[in-house]
């Protein structure tokens, strides 16, 4: 039977208590002087943010706030899933699935929710084995098969039509949806930079070889593309190839969490971001210990075939940070709705909330 629960948040206190004192005795270990984030989080930067999430950061009032989220969950070929799902006032609004990318959860997306609510009917689901979609009982669940479970909960939710939107892997998974589920799906609106392209740019063959590096643009993108390989793409590596031994850390020290989480985010932002709407994020990966799972997840998908079929519907892509090598990188189809944004990066939800949504107005404004 397709059962879908409502869902509250309820962390229990012993969690909180257990997560405020494993903080505080955080082993902290040396750094070596000057070294900046030339070698990862700076010591001083993660201390002050551990101990704003032990002593200042409001778990409860960051719950209540959730909670207020219409939140619900369900069972799809075997494995749990957890979304929002947010009506707007206006019957006839679009739907609209919002899924976000690694290392993140569904409340990347809450500020934008509030932009958007009044203008789709919002679906936020959370990744297989991120947050409260735990536990993965099996392998498999990368970006195709999550595709599946997506046009399936839309199926269950009755929604007939529906414009689907991700960044990083979520833009992978909207981008499967649209090709699998072409009968309902209206368009596909993607978020992503330069830097995020450069890095996709490098697990695509022949990529390289495409490239002239006598031309100036060619050149920069190549130039991205060997930055990524050799500094940007140590927690890809590792989580592809030995997502266990880093769970172990993961979901033992929550500073050990927190310093892999905050690595990304500020390595990967242009504009400033919510610090609590970062320690919610790092909360919802502690409290539901899905370090590790989601860390399989990019296991999954760099060993799987299955990246399901190219989109068939109207495509659209907000750069953010944007420069001439995004679209020689990303090499949209003709007709392709595009626009480019100066500043913002990899979490646009977060960084530029607004403009993001108005980004997704104008993309879907036709194809209602």
């Amino acid at each position: 039977m397709e059962k879908i629960r409502p869902f509250t948040l309820a962390i229990p206190q012993s969690d909180v208590d257990d997560l405020a004192d494993r903080l505080s005795r955080t082993r902290w270990p040396d750094e070596l002087p000057g070294s900046g984030w030339s070698r990862g989080v700076p010591l001083a930067f993660l201390r002050d943010l551990v101990a704003y999430w032990a002593d200042g950061f409001d778990w409860r009032a960051t719950e209540a706030r959730l909670n207020e989220l219409p939140q619900y969950t369900t069972e799809i070929d075997g494995q749990p899933i957890h979304f929002l799902h947010i009506r707007s006032g206006d019957p006839g609004a679009l739907p609209l699935v919002l899924t976000h990318g690694y290392p993140s959860a569904f409340a990347e997306f809450t500020t934008l929710i509030e932009h958007l609510r009044q203008d789709f009917h919002l679906v936020v689901p959370s990744l297989p084995g991120f947050g409260f979609s735990t536990p993965v009982r099996e392998p498999g669940w990368a970006m195709g098969r999550t595709a599946r479970a997506w046009a399936e909960l839309m199926r269950r939710l009755g929604h007939d039509r529906y414009g689907v939107h991700g960044g990083d892997i979520g833009a992978g998974v909207s981008g499967a949806v649209a090709g699998l589920d072409t009968e309902h799906v209206v368009g596909v609106h993607v978020a992503t930079d330069p830097y995020t392209a450069a890095a996709t740019a490098t697990f695509l063959p022949g990529m390289a070889e495409r490239l002239d590096p006598a031309d100036p643009v060619d050149k920069q993108a190549l130039e991205r593309m060997a930055e990524f390989r050799t500094d940007g793409a140590g927690y890809l590596a590792t989580q592809n190839t030995r997502p266990q031994t880093i769970g172990y850390l993961l979901n033992d020290s929550p500073a050990g969490q927190l310093g892999w989480i905050t690595e990304s985010f500020e390595r990967s932002t242009d504009l400033p971001y919510d610090r609590d709407q970062l320690l919610t994020i790092a909360s919802l990966y502690w409290f539901t210990g899905s370090g590790v799972t989601a860390a399989r997840f990019l296991y999954e998908q760099a060993h799987s075939s299955d990246w399901g079929t190219p989109p068939a519907v109207p495509q659209g892509f907000a750069v953010f940070g944007a420069d001439p090598t995004a679209r020689r990188l990303i090499d949209p189809p003709a007709g392709a709705y595009w626009a480019e944004y100066e500043r913002g990066r990899h979490f646009p939800a977060m960084e530029a909330p607004e403009v993001l949504a108005t980004d997704l107005r104008t993309f879907f404004a036709g194809l209602k």
